[in-house]
């Protein structure tokens, strides 16, 4: 779901994906990992755990189960996502 003021959606990502350390510059991520096990700025994360990711902040997923995350991004910004070294 998509608005001009929030988007929401369910994230699955497998065991091993890599994703870039990247960040936002316009939005704030509100988000809950409803199945598996993460760790995200060197925090671990687990299912039924809720972590926001505020614009600006750094994030660098390591997915080390599956996992199914459920995300609100606020506002809206579908090209808000710029990869850092």
């Amino acid at each position: 779901l998509k608005t001009k003021d929030f988007e929401v959606g369910v994230l699955e990502h497998k065991k091993g994906e890599y994703w870039k350390a990247h960040l936002h510059k316009e939005s704030t991520e509100y988000n809950l990992l409803l199945e598996g096990k993460m760790t995200i700025q060197k925090t671990r994360i687990e299912a039924g755990d809720i972590f926001i990711i505020e614009k600006g902040e750094v994030a660098d997923p390591v997915f080390q189960e599956d996992c199914k995350v459920l995300v609100i991004k606020t506002p809206s910004s579908p090209k808000d996502k710029y990869e850092v070294n």
